[in-house]
């Protein structure tokens, strides 16, 4: 069973609705206990990212770290890509898992924010994540705060600069874009994840 997480600041359905499709099963919960039984974890986000201190406060945090801890797959969506990061400029007071180094910083004010619509990917082609998928593929962006380039980025893509548009460490992995809106590429990228061994 694949569960989403939901802490009051995801794209639920339209995910579930992804999974199901590709003929998954998967569970829309906040419950710790579930979480902690769950094959693989997505946790999805939309907004600001004060809305990831529920995490903290519901015990979700420590079931999703211990999880990955023990190697069970996790993908962070937008904001759950960018909870994987030790924070955000967006909300300082807010700590984010600290899986990966850095923090979110605000887009430049050369270009408009947010940066939403359709961008390219530079794509690492050892990334399993992105198996199968055709090089410099095409996804759907919506975010006001960029993740940075670090070790663990696996694709790029560019807009007042490079940022990091999907990371792995490990069997972690996080998509700043949104695959349940990105068409055969995103669902492909899902289904890759999907697919993963337990």
């Amino acid at each position: 069973m694949i569960a989403i997480v939901d802490y009051g600041a995801g794209n639920l359905v339209s995910v579930r609705k992804a999974i199901e499709w590709l003929g998954y099963e998967c569970v829309i919960t906040s419950d710790p206990r579930q979480v902690r039984k769950a094959e693989k974890i997505i946790l999805p986000g939309v907004g600001h990212f004060a809305s990831t201190a529920r995490l903290e406060r519901s015990g979700l945090r420590d079931e999703i770290k211990d999880s990955i801890a023990r190697e069970i797959p996790f993908l962070g969506i937008c904001v759950g890509m960018q909870w994987m990061f030790q924070g955000s400029a967006e909300s300082t007071e807010t700590q984010g898992l600290g899986l990966l180094p850095g923090k979110c910083e605000r887009f430049p004010a050369t270009v408009k924010s947010p940066h939403v619509g359709w961008n390219s990917l530079a794509v690492n082609p050892s990334s399993g994540l992105f198996r199968g998928i055709p090089s410099s593929p095409y996804v759907y962006f919506t975010h006001s705060f960029r993740a940075p380039v670090g070790e663990s980025t696996v694709a790029c893509s560019e807009y007042g600069g490079a940022f990091s548009a999907a990371v792995e460490r490990g069997r972690a992995f996080g998509v700043q874009f949104h695959p349940e809106k990105s068409g055969p590429t995103g669902l492909k990228l899902l289904s890759n994840f999907c697919d993963l061994k337990c």
